[in-house]
């Protein structure tokens, strides 16, 4: 039965047919009071015709329960017909429907229209004037409050529902853009690792083609330094892998510091780059991601030294804690690649420079790149000790 009932709210048309039914079996009752049953039995079939539409076309209903009450009345004292229908309780379920589903003004229009029918069938048909005012008026009353405290209660579902499907959609969003974040930082942390891995193995391995048969030792060693090279990317992407597979752990972020800075132009002079690091400040106490952000803009600089600064590239980095920042600077020598060997002229993706200015918008600090006046490419970023990360 329950079932049914549920099955019933969401098919109003079907609901009410059953309800204009009922008022039909109810009305065929008084046949036997009126004088002309023919009459009787028109009327009594089209009072609750309405009933079966009056929440699809509520306001024409209205109009033609108020039309055919109100011919109703006149064919009785045409006719002489005293009998009274039984559906006309219709009247009262429209008046509900007016309140309850459109509202209180033209719910009190069709009252008014009620009221000259009631008083109509008073005169029309000497109706007893005092018992029909009172259970007109109670029946009438009571149709009113249900339907304020039904439209009270729809409203208050309908508020509901609104609010569960804003609330759906900003979940839905803020999916989304935790989706599109994640991606985002998966593909930085990830082109930070291998193009940096793949670009020196890339100038070694040319490198090492060089020098094969010329200078066998110095082939050896850029043999030795992909081999290193590979493993240590190898590493860092075990790494990031298994740190993006964790959830809100920025504990866990891998803070570098002084000795990694020292690891990644260690590893960049070992390709043939000649670096100079200048460290001030205690660095191996700032939060994780702000070491890691120090880490990461010094290795893609680094890295787009070596591609792009042509033959014998030297690059100066200087990182500076200061009271309320970090600051990096990375200076090349700026020179134009050249074609040979040595593999200095290695086509980019064009990413580098949009990762590094995607984390430092991310930690809240600012970037500057640009060719200085006397040729030499800068890399100037200031990272605030305490980013405001986004949640």
């Amino acid at each position: 039965m329950r079932r049914f009932s549920l099955w019933l709210r969401g098919k109003p048309l079907v609901a009410d047919s059953i309800l204009a039914f009922g008022l039909l079996l109810l009305d065929m009752t008084g046949i036997g009071d009126s004088n002309e049953k023919v009459v009787y039995l028109v009327v009594g079939g089209l009072l609750p015709l309405p009933i079966a539409f009056r929440r699809i076309y509520p306001r024409a209903m209205a109009v033609l329960m108020l039309a055919l009450t109100l011919c109703n009345s006149m064919l009785g004292y045409l006719l002489d017909d005293a009998a009274v229908h039984p559906a006309l309780l219709a009247l009262g379920i429209m008046l509900y429907t007016l309140v309850a589903y459109v509202g209180r003004r033209e719910g009190l229009l069709l009252l008014i229209g009620l009221a000259l029918d009631t008083a109509l069938s008073i005169t029309l048909l000497d109706q007893p004037v005092l018992s029909t005012l009172a259970f007109i008026s109670v029946f009438y009353a009571l149709c009113w409050t249900l339907a304020e405290f039904n439209g009270a209660r729809h409203a208050y579902d309908a508020e509901v529902a609104a609010r569960l499907a804003v609330a759906d959609y900003d979940r839905e969003r803020r999916t989304h853009d935790a989706v599109s974040l994640e991606r985002t930082r998966i593909a930085r942390e990830l082109h930070d690792v291998v193009a940096h891995a793949v670009s020196v193995i890339i100038v070694q391995a040319d490198g090492a083609k060089y020098a094969l048969r010329r200078d066998p030792d110095v082939a050896e060693q850029a043999l030795t330094t992909i081999a290193s090279t590979g493993r240590d990317a190898l590493r860092e992407l075990r790494r990031t892998v298994a740190l993006l597979r964790i959830e809100h752990a920025p504990d866990q972020l891998p803070q570098h510091g002084t000795a990694g800075l020292a690891k990644v132009v260690e590893m960049m002079r070992g390709t043939g780059l000649a670096v100079e690091l200048e460290l001030t400040g205690e660095l191996d106490s700032i939060a994780p991601e702000v070491s890691l952000g120090v880490y990461r803009i010094v290795q893609e600089s680094l890295t787009n030294t070596l591609r792009h600064a042509g033959p014998h590239p030297k690059a100066w980095v200087r990182v500076q804690r200061r009271e309320t920042d970090i600051l990096v600077e990375v200076t090349d020598t700026g020179g134009v690649p050249v074609h040979g060997p040595p593999g200095n002229q290695i086509k980019g993706s064009g990413l580098g420079l949009v990762g590094m200015r995607e984390r430092i918008a991310v930690l809240g600090g600012t970037l500057e790149t640009g060719r200085a006046a006397d040729g030499a490419w800068r890399v100037h970023a200031t990272i605030p000790l305490s980013p405001g990360l986004p949640e």
